[in-house]
């Protein structure tokens, strides 16, 4: 009953619009008011807070942020797409594919699905317009496409779901990378099907790569072979065993700085500080609510939610699929409603139980949980792709949804896909 009300008065702070952090601190604390026999003190609260945030792996996430915001800054999405639409902008749907291929790369480079849409929207949108596409399919295929950016390694949302459950964030950057490229064929793949559909302005088209080509493969490889280093490095020093996700982050804020500083010389050294205060306002928020979060956690595993939860979908539904497919359902639902790392850090412990009762890897359900709310990022009413996507076009945000259905229904074909087919993820570990 205690565990009903609780939720009740969570989702009705949500509903008043309530910080979704001071929400989890009010219900954090409620279960020692409602009930005295449950004998958790402000103390303890305040000590889950500080506990939650003593960690190594953590570190990595304003790292990442920051480096993320040094190469945006810095015009790496850019040179990325030059050399994307290089290759593909002779066959059809070729600049929509390299837009697509470009959130991949800027993906394993910033970590973060709005970071990538800023960055990479910004930029290509204005030049797809120019090209002859619809504005609404631009804006659409960015704010999709930019859900990649917490898929493909290093991603922020993985780095929550390793330090929540203890499982290794290099496995887990290790499972996202086959499921990102898979989502990505996917929407370059309906992208190919819609400009058969409705036509490309080829003359335009060929005019911009034809340009691309007079400066020649080699000027241009030169021009953005540091760019394109950029997640093989990162990535490189993880896999090769060189250095932690954490220490690969720090190693990105000084590549990202080396790169955009003296390299490309696109940032000046007095910039640096504007983009530290825009990376802890970015980082703060994210870290009041993992302080919370835990304490919620905490809070809850005392209470013995998780057990309650598994016990009842145990109970009341025997088979797998089934199970996977109400589990999926509510991560979709949550993804709807709330950011991702509240969601990581409140779903993990109840949900981690039941998946690993039925047989599924701790590794693989990080990949179903971070690709069902990846899909959060492009659906309303939160969808904070969209609405970045949207403050850079100024296209109503219900419209660029409308015009992303069919990508989503590629998002959740590739999800059904890693439910149910478990090599996918753990196919390179």
């Amino acid at each position: 009953m205690m565990t009903g009300v609780i939720f009740l008065i969570f989702f009705i702070c949500l509903m008043i619009a309530i910080p979704i952090s001071i929400s989890l601190g009010i219900v954090s604390i409620l279960p020692g008011i409602l009930d005295s026999s449950f004998t958790v003190s402000a103390k303890y609260i305040v000590r889950s807070m500080f506990g939650g945030l003593d960690s190594f792996p953590l570190l990595a996430v304003p790292m990442f942020i920051f480096s993320g915001i040094l190469m945006a800054r810095g015009g790496i999405s850019k040179r990325l797409f030059n050399v994307f639409s290089y290759f593909l902008g002779k066959f059809t749907a070729g600049i929509p594919c390299a837009v697509i291929v470009t959130c991949l790369f800027y993906g394993a480079i910033s970590g973060s699905a709005p970071a990538t849409v800023a960055a990479v929207g910004s930029m290509t949108i204005p030049f797809l317009c120019e090209l002859g596409y619809d504005k609404k399919f631009a804006t659409a295929i960015v704010a999709v496409a930019g859900g990649l950016g917490v898929i493909i390694p290093p991603s922020i949302p993985f780095i929550m779901y390793g330090t929540t459950t203890g499982e290794s964030v290099s496995d887990l950057f290790m499972a996202g990378i086959i499921p990102g490229v898979i989502i990505a064929a996917l929407l370059m793949i309906y992208s190919i099907v819609y400009c058969n559909k409705y036509g490309e302005d080829r003359e335009k088209i060929n005019k911009v790569t034809g340009e691309l080509r007079k400066n020649g493969l080699f000027k241009l490889l030169k021009e953005s072979f540091f760019a394109l280093l950029s997640p093989i490095i990162i990535l490189g020093c993880i896999y090769s065993g060189v250095a932690s996700p954490t220490e690969a982050a720090v190693i990105s804020v000084f590549y990202a700085l080396i790169l955009s500083v003296f390299i490309y010389k696109s940032i000046e050294i007095k910039e640096i500080f504007d983009v530290c205060v825009e990376t802890i306002r970015t980082f703060a928020p994210i870290l009041f609510i993992l302080a919370t979060s835990v304490a919620f956690s905490r809070v809850l595993t005392l209470m013995q939610v998780p057990q309650i939860v598994s016990e009842w979908i145990l109970t009341n539904f025997s088979n797998k699929i089934i199970i996977l497919l109400v589990i999926n359902l509510v991560l979709l639902a949550v993804g709807m409603v709330m950011d991702t790392t509240p969601a990581i850090l409140i779903l993990t412990p109840i949900l981690l139980p039941i998946v690993t009762a039925i047989g599924v890897n701790p590794i693989q359900f990080g990949v179903i949980m971070i690709v069902n709310l990846a899909i959060g990022f492009i659906t309303p009413p939160i969808g904070i792709n969209l609405f970045v996507a949207s403050s850079l076009t100024d296209v109503p945000v219900m419209d660029i949804a409308k015009k992303s259905i069919p990508m989503i229904i590629c998002f959740l074909i590739a999800l059904l896909l890693f439910t149910f087919i478990p090599s996918i993820s753990l196919m390179l570990l």
